[in-house]
């Protein structure tokens, strides 16, 4: 049996439709929706709206739930231990206000994009939850798979995919 994280992410649009994407850290990471862990005790909703406020200094609206994304990570050889699974609660939102309300939390590069062009360098979870939101589509149940890793490679997760609490 696997061990299960919860996560949040947010599919955000601002007044002109535009998409806003994270990019955790330097170098080539894909891009991500904005999001991360809940909290112990915490509920969807509420995590998400600190996440993306937290993340990238923006009040969001709440519009919907897009859908639930679970990504499967399968032990690589020789680690030790349960894979975990990760069940990501995407939800579609909008901008609240004319920009940010606060400074982003350091380690996100945040960025607006048009949906007509998209960064290639996406996160399967963040490219399947971008076409199901983009198509208008709710309540989406969606396994995305997680790319499988050298043994000795430690996997990298962007906010919506966030590693298992220890």
């Amino acid at each position: 049996m696997s061990r299960l994280t919860w996560a949040v992410a947010a599919v955000v649009t601002d007044d002109t439709g535009r998409v806003l994407l994270c990019r955790q850290g330097r170098g080539e990471r894909p891009h991500a929706l904005p999001g991360g862990r809940l909290h112990r005790a915490e509920s969807p909703l509420p995590a998400a709206l600190r996440d993306v406020r937290v993340e990238t200094g923006w009040e969001i609206e709440v519009v919907d739930l897009v859908g639930l994304y679970q990504l499967s990570d399968p032990a690589p050889p020789g680690r030790a231990g349960p894979p975990s699974d990760v069940l990501v609660h995407v939800f579609r939102a909008r901008t609240q206000g004319s920009g940010p309300t606060a400074q982003p939390a350091g380690g996100c590069l945040i960025s607006w994009h048009e949906p007509a062009a998209l960064p290639e360098a996406l996160t399967p979870t963040t490219r399947a939850a971008l076409t199901d939101a983009l198509a208008g589509r709710s309540g989406v149940l969606r396994a995305t798979p997680v790319p499988l890793r050298a043994p000795n490679q430690r996997a990298q997760r962007p906010p919506t995919e966030p590693a298992p609490h220890p």
